[in-house]
């Protein structure tokens, strides 16, 4: 069974990798991204990523744990 893919809008064209980690509560601070993400599998659109700093674009999807995440830009 797949599971729901949960959708993130942003106001911007993009968010960081780490600012999105922030937003869906993941994690609770800036400082734990580069430790989560070195010890978490989190795949872009089912590549896996390491880089706090990759930017999120509209209809990128994000898997954190099996949860998924589909980023939606208001500017498209």
């Amino acid at each position: 069974m797949t599971p729901e893919i949960q959708k993130v809008t942003i106001s911007d064209d993009y968010i960081t990798l780490g600012q999105f980690l922030k937003l869906t509560k993941t994690i609770s601070y800036g400082g734990e991204e580069k430790a989560f993400l070195a010890i978490n599998t989190v795949l872009v659109n089912d590549e896996k990523e390491i880089r706090r700093g990759r930017k999120l674009r509209h209809g990128d999807i994000v898997n954190i744990s099996n949860h998924l995440y589909q980023i939606c830009s208001l500017k498209n």
